[in-house]
């Protein structure tokens, strides 16, 4: 089979690899296509995590099971598949408690096993066993399943901020992930929708029509997001992207009592923040964290896309072959495309 191979800075080389044999516990899925997520493109650009050096990226994806070992129950040959691909130990603390997202031992498809940039996956039993692995429902396509994964983190994180009808929102990060969070919000009944991103994405915001967006380029996002909610401040602010100052805009931009979601994750190397914790006592605020997702998050995701609650064909702006995967990942690194999609 052909896969794509990390083997260093901006150096996915495709090759030719020997098929895995498909063990009593495992099955094989023939990968249809595979997004290209925010976490690939800093592992391009900055290397893979956890000291691993040269790998199959790419978790994203949805396909078509191939083979299916003697002993695997409930899938077939021909059923459509999508990846929910984090993999917990399922013995720790955190997992015994169903928050496998906090795993002691977490690892995921992409990064501790060949991921989905390949014409073929193989998945080990024990990575089946932990229930990564979801069918498709009717009416949902295979590039539309492609958006379940990263939607689940958005429901997560939405679920832990207590959002809900009536409440208002500001979303920090006009990338694909903001733009899942804007219409995320609107499913569960949002009253008002502001979106602070850069206006070489407006285009791309403004098919999500959001209810207002901040140019923060040119606007100070709190002082505008305190005249667009009558002088109090939004319910709720995620920051959905990896920039540090977006935290201290998102404190500066609540009401009284107000959440704020850190959902992006910030550079290592940089990951201190100035929070003014005079506002978070006096204004009783609330701020948390937000990371991955639980199953039940995933399969939300597909019953979303399902309900056209989520608009797959919005994201999807380019898409190219595995041979052109380094192109897909250049463009996708200047931030112009929204998802892109890479197809064997």
């Amino acid at each position: 089979m052909k896969a794509a191979l990390f083997e260093g800075l901006e150096k996915l080389v495709v090759r030719e690899m020997p098929l895995a044999e498909c063990g009593p516990g495992d099955i094989i899925i023939k990968i249809y296509a595979c997004g290209i997520c925010g976490g690939d493109i800093r592992n391009y650009y900055n290397g893979l995590r956890h000291g691993i050096k040269s790998q199959v990226m790419g978790h994203e994806f949805s396909g078509v099971v191939h083979e299916v070992g003697s002993e695997v129950t409930g899938y077939q040959v021909g059923d459509r598949i999508a990846a929910a691909p984090d993999v917990s130990c399922g013995e720790c603390y955190y997992c015994k408690r169903g928050w496998v997202n906090l795993c002691n031992d977490h690892k995921m498809i992409g990064t501790h096993w060949p991921g989905g940039f390949a014409e073929y996956i193989h998945i080990p039993a024990f990575v089946l066993s932990r229930g990564f692995l979801h069918h498709i429902p009717e009416g949902v396509s295979l590039e539309a399943a492609c958006l379940s994964e990263p939607a689940s983190s958005v429901i997560a994180g939405l679920e832990r901020a207590q959002f809900g009808l009536g409440d208002s929102i500001l979303i920090l990060g006009d990338g694909p992930i903001g733009c899942l969070h804007i219409e995320a919000a609107r499913a569960l009944g949002a009253a008002k929708i502001i979106i602070s991103g850069n206006l070489r994405r407006l285009e791309s915001l403004e098919k999500f029509h959001p209810d207002f967006i901040i140019d923060a380029s040119s606007e100070d996002v709190p002082s505008r997001v305190r005249e667009l909610t009558d002088g109090l401040g939004v319910d709720l602010a995620i920051c959905a992207n990896p920039v540090v100052a977006t935290q201290e805009q998102a404190v500066q931009s609540v009401r009284k009592r107000g959440r704020v979601v850190l959902f992006g994750g910030v550079p290592k190397t940089a990951p201190m923040t100035q929070l003014n914790s005079n506002t978070i006592h006096y204004d009783e605020l609330e701020v948390v964290g937000a990371f991955s997702y639980e199953t039940r998050h995933h399969l939300k995701a597909l019953e979303a896309i399902r309900t056209k609650a989520l608009s797959p064909e919005l994201y999807f702006t380019k898409t190219v072959s595995l041979d052109d995967i380094n192109e897909g990942f250049k463009s996708a690194g200047t931030g112009k495309a929204l998802k892109i999609l890479v197809k064997p």
